[in-house]
């Protein structure tokens, strides 16, 4: 590894700790501070937060990878991002921002939950809990796995050595300042993603002679690679059922608590549209650079016959042929701000519903602030523990830990969030059996041994898909059997109704 390489990527490392120690020093005073931020964060910040903890590893490995594999039909994916963010952000951010407030001021997901329904058992929070807690470890394991590769790969050291690194920086500054470093930290790193994912596609297509030089570069390789109704890792033609798994990865937007707590964190809700156009904006731009990635690096790589093993490394391959070493430790540094701006979201959601709806709610009522914010940092660690050791399955792809994880939490929660902030009557059994039935739908869908026309359940179609609608007709039913009669529940709901009205 050049020494330029290390200077670039010691800086960023140093940058990343010194905003941990800046948040420490200025929001981790309260439980809010810690968890929330204080909800004063500026549109901006949220906007590139929301996107940077979204985005993860897999938008410079996993979603690269899949175009190098399967082509340009792969950007059906990219289409159902791209929508499902825009209304997450016109649905569920104004209405959650404003209804967590106004709730008995909720920090979490499950504490909207709860607040919402005016659940007294303490089974919702309970619930959701569960939930958050082992999706997110999944989750946070794809992360880490990303991290494992890239500093093997790249750095010459050991798969494990490189889990260990990733974990370590991102704990260390999630430990320190909390949701406020998180945030900042997600910013910078949001910018970093940004710049590299224009940068590397635009030069590999000067090097290969444009769009012309690129297409022909395909066209002798595989022409199906530039058909986006053809699956050229298979060479079968794109089936409907096909096309519905890809686009509905925008479902999951509803159900994400890493990304939906940037709302609820947001300074005011008059900040939502300034953040909407930011985050969408910078969204698109990425999501076509890390696509562009995907397929031009596979017309270089044809074109100079290179070596490429790990389609999800095609990224780091880029950076290390075609730029000066300081350019190229910046690009590595991009794709570590891909990994840890998510992996840190996803620690302190976790560490936030086990120190708020665990903790709490069920061992300490009467815990002070202080003892709340230690039990916060140390379930930061013990999450990060358990992640490393689920990544050392070494045959786990970024992309497939990330779209299980992805389709639990769009189907457990998404429908209940959405319901919830559009319909007086839903009730509270109706969002414990609808997230429930969500849930085990997933889960069944992944591990069941069953097969449709010869292909696994998850194969034939994405998990998401049957979890949504199942969790959704649960609600619905439930609810229309069971009126809401709570008297606190219905004036909460139109005291946020008109909340909003007057705002609009």
């Amino acid at each position: 590894m050049e020494p330029f390489t290390f200077v670039s990527l010691g800086l960023y490392f140093l940058v990343m700790l010194g905003i941990g120690l800046y948040s420490f020093k200025q929001s981790s005073t309260d439980v809010e501070g810690y968890m929330l931020g204080g909800r004063s964060l500026s549109p901006k910040v949220t906007a590139l937060s929301a996107g940077a903890s979204d985005m993860s590893g897999w938008m410079l490995m996993g979603l690269p990878g899949a175009m190098y594999v399967s082509g340009i039909s792969s950007a059906w994916i990219a289409v159902g991002l791209v929508t499902g963010a825009y209304l997450n952000y016109l649905w569920v951010a104004p209405r959650l921002r404003v209804y967590t407030e106004l709730a008995k001021n909720a920090l979490t997901i499950p504490d909207y939950f709860a607040n919402r329904f005016n659940d007294t058992s303490h089974s919702l929070r309970l619930i959701s809990s569960i939930v958050i807690v082992i999706f997110f470890t999944l989750y946070t394991s794809s992360g880490v796995v990303a991290g494992g590769k890239l500093f093997e790969s790249s750095f010459g050291l050991s798969y494990e050595m490189g889990l260990y690194i990733t974990a370590g920086v991102v704990v260390a500054y999630t430990l320190l300042g909390g949701f406020m470093a998180v945030s900042i930290t997600d910013f910078v790193q949001g910018c970093i993603m940004f710049v590299s994912l224009v940068l590397v596609p635009v030069v590999v297509l000067f090097d290969l002679g444009g769009l012309t030089g690129a297409a022909a570069q395909l066209s002798s390789y595989d022409a199906d690679f530039l058909n986006l109704f053809i699956d050229a890792s298979t060479g079968q033609a794109m089936s409907a059922i096909g096309i519905i798994s890809l686009l509905s990865w925008g479902l999951g937007y509803f159900g994400q608590p890493h990304i939906i707590v940037r709302f609820m964190a947001i300074r005011s809700v008059t900040d939502i549209k300034t953040a909407r156009k930011i985050g969408i904006s910078w969204m698109v731009v990425s999501i076509i650079g890390s696509l562009a990635t995907g397929i031009l690096g596979l017309a270089y790589v044809t074109k100079t016959q290179g070596d490429m093993q790990d389609p999800e490394t095609i990224f780091i391959y880029l950076s290390q042929i075609l730029f000066h070493p300081l350019i190229s430790g910046f690009l590595l540094g991009a794709i570590l701000a891909a990994i840890m701006s998510t992996i840190s979201s996803q620690l302190l959601v976790t560490s936030s519903s086990l120190t708020g709806d665990f903790y709490q709610a069920f061992f300490r009522r009467d815990a002070s602030q202080k003892e709340l914010i230690t039990v916060g940092r140390i379930s930061v660690a013990l999450v990060a523990l358990v992640s490393i050791y689920l990544a050392y399955d070494r045959d786990s792809t970024i992309l497939n830990l990330v779209s299980n994880a992805w389709a639990g939490f769009g189907a457990a929660f998404g429908p209940v969030v959405l319901i919830s902030l559009f319909w007086k009557r839903m009730t509270r059994m109706s969002a414990i059996l609808g997230m429930l039935s969500g849930a085990i739908t997933v889960l069944i869908w992944i591990y069941a041994p069953l097969t449709i026309n010869g292909q696994g359940l998850s194969d034939w179609l994405y998990e998401i898909v049957p979890g949504f609608i199942i969790c959704s007709v649960t609600i619905i039913s439930i609810s229309l059997l069971s009126n809401q009669d709570d008297k606190l529940v219905l004036e909460t709901f139109d005291e946020v109704k008109h909340t909003l009205d007057q705002l609009n």
